[in-house]
């Protein structure tokens, strides 16, 4: 529903889009570069720009378009998981650098402060909810929404600085949060169950799978050395130039990932051992293929926390152009709000 709901009013965007293309060109035309030549000025923009961030917002996901992706993972398989934390959401945010402050640039730069404020309340409330949560999928979830949030900081403070952390914030996070929903799956596979309640004190039968554990656990929470670090920490840097309220706000989310990362390593692997509720009989620690690809997930967190230029220097030409292409109405409107 969420998804039908907000396509339609990217549909109906694209196609209003397309007429002004007609009017104002002469032509009508759906190419991408063609409709980068339209006038979006005033509220037809802004109504646009919204159908367009509606979309993708929900896509990311963004609060309060959020509801869906706790049930999502919830009800999908570990495999689904995977690909909906490491690339489905990463779509959303693409479309937002791609198609929508390109395309909309006035409105967008208009709209930045309301979508930087929902980014923040994205980061606060998910941290806290996620306090809340006994099936660890949905907790991975929720924490999904709120490290999200950086992203969507990072992209409507619309620097170099902020994009590039917004972009390896999403690569990093596609990594380490598809890493926990496989634990969390392999997890559920041995006892058949997600339910943190039931769990405690799993160390001493599984340290391949704590070890493990706790190197994403760190890796989500933001550990210097590791990507997630990186992203999050140039994404505050770039959003500290463009609201130092919403920065400030969200850099609390840092210290609430901290605890919730913490505390779900001390649910499940510290304590007592439980196995009251369940048959422990197929408690097996990690095999050498599960450690295989995990080892590579590692490798990759690892290498963009010591060597983040080698991914900075990608992405760097296209956001360039990018920055170069709005940048007079971002000056425009900030010397309007001065």
């Amino acid at each position: 529903i969420f998804t039908q709901v907000t396509g339609m009013l990217m549909l109906i965007s694209i196609l209003v889009l397309a007429y002004l293309h007609s009017v104002q060109k002469g032509s009508l035309s759906f190419n991408y570069h063609d409709l980068l030549t339209v006038s979006t000025s005033g509220a037809i923009g802004m109504w646009m720009m919204l159908g367009f961030f509606l979309s993708f917002a929900t896509k990311l996901p963004s609060v309060p378009f959020h509801s869906w992706l706790p049930d999502a993972h919830s009800q999908a398989p570990t495999a689904g998981s995977v690909i909906l934390a490491g690339i489905l959401l990463k779509t959303g945010a693409y479309g937002l650098i791609r198609f929508t402050v390109p395309l909309f640039p006035e409105a967008s730069m208009a709209f930045a402060p309301y979508a930087m404020a929902l980014a923040a309340i994205s980061i606060l409330y998910c941290a806290k909810v996620a306090f809340a949560q006994t099936d660890i999928k949905r907790l991975i979830a929720y924490t999904s929404v709120s490290h999200m949030g950086f992203v969507t900081l990072g992209i409507y403070a619309w620097n170099e600085q902020a994009l590039q952390g917004a972009i390896m914030t999403m690569l990093a996070h596609g990594l380490s949060a598809a890493a926990l929903f496989m634990l969390a799956g392999g997890l559920q596979h041995r006892i058949h169950t997600r339910d943190m309640s039931q769990m405690g004190g799993f160390w001493a039968r599984v340290p391949r799978m704590t070890a493990v554990a706790i190197f994403f656990s760190v890796a989500a929470l933001g550990m210097p050395g590791l990507g997630n670090f990186i992203g999050e920490f140039l994404a505050l840097i770039g959003a500290f130039q463009a609201n130092i309220t919403m920065t400030v706000l969200a850099a609390f989310g840092l210290i609430l990932a901290s605890v919730y990362s913490l505390w779900v390593l001390q649910k499940v692997f510290q304590g007592k051992y439980r196995n009251t509720d369940f048959d422990d009989s197929h408690l097996t620690d990690l095999n050498r293929r599960e450690m295989t690809y995990f080892a590579l997930m590692m490798l990759g967190l690892i290498w963009m926390g010591m060597y983040p230029q080698s991914f900075l220097d990608m992405s760097e030409p296209a956001l360039t152009q990018l920055l170069t292409s709005t940048q007079g109405v971002a000056v425009a409107l900030l010397q309007g709000a001065l």
